[in-house]
């Protein structure tokens, strides 16, 4: 599990005003593409430019982006994007079912990329009875996604070209705070839990594993398990250790099976054939110990979180909710435009609001490092290792649980 290239928050930023602007094409118009965007405005000390907004499904959806963020070039071909010997970076933010093929035609193509989470998943094939998340085993699942991730692993190792990976969550500043901490102490993890649980998915595809790979682990359970896995090679790195991830052990469900429509109507996903709530614990080689939480059934917002517990300190890192905003209204006059928070359906009552939300949930940190990779020609903080441990655990779960047995790697 050797992954981390080790620069906590320690980020260039040193103003080489002679580089030339970084080029970006933004692969997907959606709200992640929205993200991106946004997040490229606050690059510093680098220049950088969204030269093209590609969407294969919606022209207008790319013009509308095109226009807002004052992108010059839109198209639906991704051919063009790829042919275009300006274009340093693909970003990809499009849904996990392309993933792969738009990197690894990328990469080909001479271009670095940045990959949305989950790397990939298991989608189905044409054999494959339905709906898939019921009738195809896990094992098969756990086969192919291995077997996908080797091919282009192939192509990274072999490439000049840097594959970033959008885990937003080891950019948190509460994390690579902790991994500072943990890095200068050499402390010892005992035991972590990190958990993202929410009311629901906006997405209507959501509860499909052929549009998804599966259900909430992979959809927001990846953020605290790509976070753990960080954080402990981390340690490994500080103390010289060598850590895997040795088996896997988990349980998953559905809550809300039988519940009436009624009783479920605050709930935004619809699970028709995967999970809504999961619980996995890793064992690593060094017999220490991790919990990773993720639910589609909680109410309140977005909660988001890491604990650290080691043997001489504990860190608690609260990514969502935070505390240092709290507001009280009995109605929404005037703010009805007003962001307060994820999740959250209105804005009466008690609420704690996000601020500098794209800074404290890593999105402004993440895209300064991947921009600052290609300026200086560095490995990225997160990159391809993180991305294929991480699926790799993800479907270690998904046999665990369809198998009720332990599965080791």
């Amino acid at each position: 599990m050797i992954f981390c290239q080790f620069a906590v928050t320690n980020f260039a930023w040193r103003g080489d005003f002679n580089l030339k602007p970084i080029n970006i094409a933004l692969i997907g118009a959606g709200y992640a593409g929205i993200l991106h965007a946004n997040g490229y405005t606050k690059v510093c000390k680098v220049p950088v430019k969204i030269k093209t907004v590609m969407d294969a499904y919606s022209m207008e959806k790319a013009q509308r982006l095109a226009r807002a963020y004052e992108i010059k070039s839109v198209t639906m071909n991704l051919e063009d994007v790829l042919n275009d010997s300006e274009i340093d970076i693909v970003d990809i933010v499009t849904p996990p079912t392309s993933h792969l093929d738009i990197a690894t035609k990328a990469l080909k193509a001479g271009k670095n990329v940045i990959c949305e989470k989950p790397l990939t998943g298991y989608f189905g094939d044409e054999k494959d009875k339905k709906p898939i998340g019921l009738k195809v085993s896990k094992s098969k699942m756990y086969k192919k996604v291995i077997e996908q991730m080797d091919e282009i692993k192939e192509i990274v190792d072999t490439s000049d070209k840097l594959f970033m990976y959008a885990e937003n969550t080891v950019y948190c500043p509460s994390v690579t705070k902790s991994a500072e901490i943990i890095k200068n102490k050499k402390c010892k993890i005992l035991f972590m839990k990190g958990e993202e649980s929410l009311r629901g998915s906006s997405s209507p595809v959501a509860g499909h594993w052929d549009k998804t790979g599966g259900g909430s682990l992979i959809r927001i359970g990846c953020h605290p398990l790509s976070g753990i896995l960080w954080l402990k090679q981390v340690e490994a790195d500080a103390r010289d250790e060598k850590i895997d991830v040795i088996d896997v052990t988990a349980d998953v469900g559905n809550p809300s099976c039988g519940l009436t429509e009624y009783e479920k109507r605050h709930f935004t996903s619809k699970a028709y054939d995967v999970e809504e709530f999961a619980n996995v614990t890793l064992t690593f080689s060094d017999n220490t110990k991790a919990i990773v939480i993720a639910s589609d059934n909680v109410m309140g917002g977005t909660k988001n979180y890491i604990e650290i517990y080691a043997n001489d300190g504990t860190l608690m890192c609260n990514i969502t909710p935070t505390d240092n905003l709290k507001a009280y209204f009995l109605d929404e006059e005037g703010i009805e435009n007003v962001e307060f928070a994820e999740m959250l359906p209105n804005k009466t009552g008690w609420n704690n609001l996000f601020v500098s939300d794209d800074i404290l949930r890593g999105y402004t940190y993440e895209l300064q490092d991947f921009v600052e990779s290609v300026a200086y020609e560095r490995a990225p903080i997160s990159g391809f290792e993180l991305a294929y441990e991480t699926i790799k655990i993800i479907y270690a779960a998904y046999q665990s649980a369809s198998e009720g047995r332990r599965i080791r790697l």
